[in-house]
């Protein structure tokens, strides 16, 4: 059976979109994932070009609310946050949940400079998102309650 995880940010536009598209593409098979945002904003059109770069398009992915979410009652196995710690923590607390993590990574939106300038500083951080989705897998692989 399949764990659902869901991974929050503040706008939910650009890392918990990068990090969402990651686990569903590498971990389809383990999992389903789901991105939201504690203030949803527009998808950032630096981070749709740079998970192009990977062969992933999420051009037509939405924003959504976190507490819409959690108003629908959605189940979650994991929540995992992907902003900063202050923020993390006005996540709210989804009903039997499992686990709730903590991954920190640098917002692409408060990026400057030339617009090569801020792809390559959204590049690092989705190479930063995607190694550490590679290694949630392989953890959750040799947990026998996360996947079966």
């Amino acid at each position: 059976m399949k764990q659902n995880v869901l991974f929050v940010c503040i706008h939910n536009s650009a890392r918990s979109q990068m990090a969402e598209a990651f686990l569903k593409e590498f971990g389809n098979e383990y999992f389903e994932a789901e991105s939201a945002g504690l203030e949803p904003g527009t998808l950032n059109p630096n981070v749709v070009t740079v998970m192009k770069e990977e062969g992933i398009d999420i051009s037509q992915k939405q924003t959504q609310s976190v507490f819409d979410l959690f108003k629908k009652g959605k189940f979650y196995n994991a929540v995992i946050t992907v902003c900063d710690g202050a923020s993390a923590e006005r996540c709210p607390i989804f009903p039997g949940m499992s686990k709730k993590l903590a991954w920190s990574f640098t917002d692409p939106s408060s990026f400057s400079g030339t617009t090569e300038e801020i792809l390559e500083g959204t590049r690092i951080v989705r190479d930063e998102i995607k190694a550490k989705i590679l290694e949630f897998i392989e953890e959750a692989k040799e947990l026998p309650y996360w996947v079966s």
